[in-house]
């Protein structure tokens, strides 16, 4: 049997269904907060079982007869080592036999400050004694373009990312990669830097949406305290804001780029282009 955590949020949901590509729903359990979510999976004959990343004996009792896990990092920055450890005991307790755990491209040497609670994660998994592969995932383009509206709205794109240069990739390119890792043997004891095919600048990234859109963007570089205050005077929370600051920084610094092209090496397909992920938001 082969369980994924947060099975219903957004890169969950998209590895769960490319699973069900390839494997019969009675081999997938879905692990999640609130099983009404799940229903569709329910209805399609996948396991539903509720479990929190809090919660360590309900995780336990969720991953009972699981041989293969996908530990898809908690949304909860600041409480994701915790809430990590508590999934990665309840593993061991189930007798599970092999993880696989989205973390952050070259979270080992990443300037992001994001990356410290995955590289935590990252040694309680070495220390589990269960085999496990690393997902290092790059950016999400859907993380960017949720800026598009208001960058087409007001003609500017702000961010603090300088002349770094992105290697995004949509969370689908992502999902892809997750579900044959967890879905086939031979990747235990492999870490994967997972990243667009092509990059991008921002100001380059402002440029494509001009260009799509026929409305003048141009990109606004800010200082990370600046671009930090701008977000919340958007309404995002203070915490967000501040670590959307710091990741444009780390991707000033080149934290967002990789030109291995493991990703569509894993997957088979290329990756999503950014024009193409422009297109679609428009």
């Amino acid at each position: 049997m082969i369980a994924i955590t947060g099975a219903t949020g957004q890169l969950g949901q998209l590895t769960l269904e490319a699973l069900l590509n390839t494997h019969p729903a009675s081999q997938l359990v879905a692990i999640v907060r609130n099983p009404a979510k799940a229903e569709e999976f329910a209805k399609r004959g996948v396991s539903v079982r509720q479990a929190d990343y809090t919660d360590q004996a309900a995780f336990t009792a969720a991953l009972q007869g699981v041989d293969k896990l996908l530990l898809v990092s908690s949304s909860e920055v600041g409480q994701r080592a915790v809430q990590h450890r508590n999934v990665i005991n309840a593993a061991k307790a189930a007798g599970v036999k092999f993880i696989a755990y989205t973390s952050l491209l070259h979270a080992d040497k990443s300037p992001l400050g994001l990356h410290v609670e995955h590289v935590e994660t990252e040694k309680m998994l070495a220390e589990s004694g269960i085999p496990y592969a690393l997902l290092r995932n790059g950016w999400y383009s859907e993380n960017y373009l949720a800026s598009a509206p208001a960058a087409l709205e007001h003609g500017v794109f702000i961010g603090a990312a300088g002349e770094g240069k992105i290697a995004s990739a949509t969370r689908a390119d992502y999902a892809a990669a997750a579900a044959r890792v967890i879905g086939e043997d031979g990747h235990a004891g492999k870490v994967y830097e997972l990243a667009g095919d092509t990059s991008y600048t921002l100001a380059e990234l402002a440029a494509e949406l001009s260009k799509q859109s026929d409305k003048k963007v141009v990109y606004q570089n800010l200082s990370e305290a600046d671009y930090a205050a701008a977000l919340k005077g958007f309404g995002l929370p203070a915490g967000l804001a501040e670590m959307l600051a710091d990741s444009d920084t780390g991707a000033s610094k080149g934290g967002l780029f990789d030109d291995s092209h493991t990703l569509s090496k894993l997957t088979g397909r290329p990756t999503t282009p950014i024009a193409e992920s422009v297109k679609t938001v428009l």
